[in-house]
């Protein structure tokens, strides 16, 4: 299963961040093959789920922003379980702890705004071990290059993605894949 979702990044880099359902449909019928769903709820998360693999599509679930299910071992139990994402993503690192437990796909994402947080995001990855990281904010190429250089774990940059230039900026910083919410760019 890893190595679908790392071949589906490489083959198509640009990951669609759906923070409205509306925006969704939207989604299924460009060309990306990894959606990461920011908002959702535990009335619809089954049903956005199922909607995006039966479209062919990649599904990662960011469990901090999931409404109406605790952030506990058992929400992400019941998220592996029945919901059956191809993955979680999360900021924190006991949910990816759990989540590889159970066998999960997972993505940690990380706010990087100084030197301290980019020495403390090295430290967790090496602790944790997610199956890849999302860098925030996305535009910031030299700082992605450091990382990749330092790190084995795959690299997505996320946030403030706005045009071509800088998705190609991040990809050859060695980010393997940008995940933006802008619609335009979900065609490239």
């Amino acid at each position: 299963m890893k190595e679908t979702i790392f071949e589906r990044i490489v083959e198509n880099p640009i990951i669609a961040a759906i923070q409205k359902e509306s925006d969704l449909d939207i989604a299924l019928l460009s060309q990306v093959n990894t959606i990461f769903l920011l908002r959702a709820d535990i009335f619809n998360i089954k049903y956005l789920v199922d909607k995006i693999k039966s479209n062919d599509k990649s599904v990662f679930i960011h469990m901090d922003f999931l409404e109406g299910i605790g952030r506990d071992a058992k929400a992400i139990d019941y998220i592996a379980k029945v919901v059956k994402p191809d993955g979680i993503i999360s900021t924190k690192s006991s949910h990816i702890k759990i989540a590889k437990e159970k066998g999960m796909f997972t993505i940690q994402r990380f706010f990087l705004i100084d030197n301290q947080s980019y020495n403390m995001t090295i430290k967790s990855v090496e602790l944790t071990h997610p199956d890849m990281i999302e860098i925030m904010p996305g535009v910031i190429p030299g700082v992605i290059g450091r990382m990749t250089k330092k790190l084995t774990t795959p690299v997505i940059a996320g946030g403030l993605i706005e045009s071509k230039q800088d998705i190609i900026e991040v990809l050859k910083a060695g980010a393997l894949g940008a995940s933006t919410g802008k619609k335009e760019l979900w065609e490239l």
